[in-house]
């Protein structure tokens, strides 16, 4: 009995027939390889495939950073040109399931604001989806950068550059991955979903809540959902949970009057500075609960942003605006915070005889996910297979768009090996962690080869 034979008996007709449409190599008496050898093979092609990538990488990082996609809340013309590069790349490399979700938006050129919806088929429908967002926030202080934020500048294995790691680093993984399932012809054992989308820095309205409010019945329940766009240095840490989000603009008004006769006013920066202080000694000291699973384990209550009031020393300001970033645990209700904030605002107008008035500008609620759900335990394989480390699962007091997944019921965890400079001046992102990030992904749609 030859060869062949045995192995038709070994393993059946569909594995045979499934070998054979995956590749054109003739299968001859003595060469036929069994099924799963066949198929670490493939996924052995497409993990080596993606480890020679590092020119592609640099190129994809360089084009990206040059688009300034800027939304116009920071100044910029949103995201049209960096969005139809990317359309433009994985049309390029033959992929034929895109999908434009756009939004209008008036207040820039293009009157549209981007959104990408890319399907590759696999042999299942059961889809892995990853979410990048397009837009960058502004650079901030160029004198603190080593050079032009806007023009990559590679330093060893590092690409520095604004957006290199929030979030170009987890697109260009995205964009590798389907690159090479096209160059080795390979059909994955999931479907790969890859969404891109806007406005992820300033509140997601015209990116991922759009995409779900006008494609629902696109994302499946079983489906797996990744959002490479938080992380560790050393991939450690999967995300599970996030603090809620309530950011307020905080009005304080007096009377102005000349800086020599100040009985003559109300200063308004002086009580606004008295309410900086008892808000942050107040708010932590009302919302002192511990939470281990995040770090830090408590609820924040940051004052950050304060608006110019006069443009000239000798004047006592009348009117005073500061911000207030608040990250709050999953049991901190925002109306809670809002109703001693309040208390503590009332105070200082007793105080100092002014008006406060507070508004929110963002909120959105805690989110979380069980530790214990499918797309976790295939990360944490994952990533203990190309980084060799065991990933635990963490909650952040950043905000996510797998917030807004995790709302509609979609068990959305948040993983990618960075550096942590996003925001930053000299923003990096590293070449070989880009690489390694499209393997876990590569590990996770394959999940039949490894």
């Amino acid at each position: 009995m030859d060869c062949l034979t045995l192995e038709l008996r070994e393993y059946g007709r569909d594995a045979i027939g499934f070998a054979f449409r995956q590749t054109l190599l003739p299968i001859e008496k003595g060469m036929f390889q069994t099924p799963k050898e066949f198929l670490m093979n493939t996924f052995e092609t497409l993990f080596n495939g993606l480890g020679e990538r590092k020119g592609r990488v640099i190129s994809l990082q360089s084009a990206l950073t040059a688009f300034r996609a800027l939304g116009p809340e920071n100044g910029g013309q949103g995201e049209i040109e960096k969005t139809q590069y990317i359309a433009n790349c994985l049309t390029n490399c033959g992929v034929r399931d895109i999908v434009h979700l756009d939004k209008e938006d008036f207040r820039v050129e293009s009157k549209l604001r981007p959104n990408l919806l890319v399907r590759i088929p696999g042999h299942s429908k059961k889809t892995l989806w990853l979410f990048g967002h397009t837009d960058v926030v502004p650079p901030g202080d160029i004198n603190a950068w080593a050079s032009d934020p806007w023009q990559v500048r590679c330093d060893g294995d590092f690409l520095y550059g604004r957006g290199v790691e929030d979030n170009q680093q987890a697109i260009v993984s995205m964009i590798l991955l389907a690159e090479e399932l096209n160059i080795h012809h390979i059909t994955p054992d999931l479907s790969l979903g890859l969404v891109f989308m806007s406005d992820e820095e300033t509140g997601s309205a015209y990116g991922l809540r759009h995409i779900l409010s006008s494609a629902a019945s696109v994302f499946q329940k079983d489906d797996l959902y990744i959002v490479p766009d938080s992380g560790s240095a050393c991939g450690d840490e999967i995300e599970i949970a996030e603090k809620g989000q309530l950011w307020l603009k905080i009005r304080v008004t007096g009377v102005q009057c000349h800086a020599s006769t100040p009985q003559k006013g109300r200063n308004a920066f002086l009580a606004s500075s008295a309410l900086v202080l008892a808000c942050h000694e107040c708010l932590h000291s009302t919302f002192d609960t511990e939470e281990n699973l995040f770090s830090p384990p408590h609820s924040t209550f940051v004052p950050s942003r304060h608006d110019a009031n006069v443009p000239n020393i000798n004047t006592i300001p009348g009117e005073d605006v500061f911000y207030m970033d608040c990250r709050l645990l999953p049991q901190i209700t925002p109306e809670n915070v809002l109703k001693r904030l309040h208390e503590v605002a009332a105070d200082i107008e007793r105080q100092y005889d002014v008006h406060v008035n507070v508004t929110i500008v963002q909120e959105q609620q805690a989110s979380s996910m069980p530790s214990s759900s499918c797309v976790v335990s295939l990360l944490q394989d994952a990533v203990a297979h190309v980084y060799g480390v065991n990933a635990r699962p963490v909650g952040i007091g950043g905000a996510t768009v797998a917030a807004f997944l995790r709302d509609k019921g979609l068990s959305a965890a948040v993983w990618s090996c960075i550096e942590g400079s996003c925001h930053s001046p000299n923003e990096h992102s590293s070449i070989v962690s880009t690489i390694n990030d499209a393997r876990v992904f590569a590990h996770i749609l394959m999940q039949n080869h490894v």
